[in-house]
């Protein structure tokens, strides 16, 4: 059964702010209330269990959206009934979301399939912390479409005797600026709070993806993106007109390096700059905070296979011009 009633949305007031601007509110109403659920169907019950990794959204003590990855060999995420997700992993050392794992935090999880471009997004409430892992109660979860991801072949990688190393960063200096300015791939988390049991409320993590050179490095400490059509739900762009903090995670799959980002966004909904990228049709500039860079942390590589079809049919776009 759905958690929605007459007086409910699935969605928030940042989400049917964005949706009334687009003149598309009472369609997203309807689709919502169809495909928005507060239980996992069964075909997202088989699929969680297959996934080799899964992004969790988190909020530290002074409010901070993070977004981390915890990994594991298929399996280690199950559902043990159609309310709970079980993951059998740990974060990893240095990550923050080590101490935002509280039993009764709002997280955020995207299970994503690389080489299907499948993908499902959840947010619920910590129930459990276990030696293994944790354990959610599902709040909210629905289907998202693949386009902008980049099909890889993901390969795990012998256990290392040594930690990654962690580096803590309040800038992108050169080397971190290429880091950025590469890739192809990252995610996002961003949180809306609400002091009554609104199923809306909670944190959220999504991905997003393109060519490189679609995240435009404008200084040490700011970051500007397009935001290219989606599936005009507009939960990210809604929970940030609410609360512009906002957590960034950009991964090298290649050499396994982690940069995770926190700071504040800014959605710059006209004007001159939209034209820098083609497609665009809202901009999200970010002031970084804080950050850390984890070196060769992920326990696995996720070899490069082509871009998403939508991606190939359009050539260089969504590249800056």
């Amino acid at each position: 059964m759905s958690g929605w009633t007459r007086e409910t949305s699935p969605f928030h007031a940042g989400e049917q702010a964005v949706q009334e601007r687009y003149g598309i509110r009472d369609r997203m109403e309807k689709q919502g209330r169809r495909i928005i659920r507060d239980f996992l169907p069964e075909q997202h019950r088989t699929f969680y269990p297959q996934l080799p990794f899964l992004l969790v959204g988190s909020v530290d003590q002074v409010g901070r959206p993070w977004a981390s990855i915890v990994a594991g060999q298929p399996g280690f995420i199950s559902s043990p009934d159609p309310q709970t997700l079980s993951i059998q992993a740990q974060p990893i050392a240095g990550d923050p979301l080590q101490q935002n794992l509280n039993i009764g935090a709002d997280v955020g999880l995207l299970g994503i399939e690389l080489p299907t471009r499948r993908r499902n997004r959840m947010n619920g409430v910590i129930q459990q912390i276990t030696p293994a892992g944790f354990v959610v109660e599902v709040k909210q979860t629905f289907g998202n479409c693949p386009q902008y991801i980049q099909t890889r072949d993901v390969q795990f990688i012998p256990e290392q005797a040594n930690p990654a190393a962690l580096t803590a960063v309040d800038a992108l200096d050169s080397d971190l600026q290429a880091f950025v300015e590469s890739a192809d791939t990252f995610f996002i988390a961003t949180r809306y709070a609400d002091s009554t049991s609104n199923l809306a409320h909670g944190v959220d993590v999504s991905h997003r993806g393109g060519k490189p050179g679609f995240i435009r490095v404008d200084d040490a400490k700011t970051l500007t993106f397009p935001d290219f059509a989606g599936n005009l739900a507009f939960n990210t762009i809604g929970n940030l007109i609410l609360d512009p903090r906002v957590g960034l995670l950009f991964p090298n799959f290649q050499t396994r390096d982690l940069l995770t980002l926190t700071g504040k966004a800014d959605v710059i909904w006209d004007g001159d700059d939209l034209q820098s990228f083609a497609g665009a049709e809202r901009l999200i500039q970010i002031k970084l905070e804080a950050g850390f860079l984890l070196k060769s942390a992920l326990p696995f590589q996720a070899d490069f296979q082509e871009y998403s079809p939508f991606l190939q049919k359009t050539g260089s776009w969504p590249k800056t011009v």
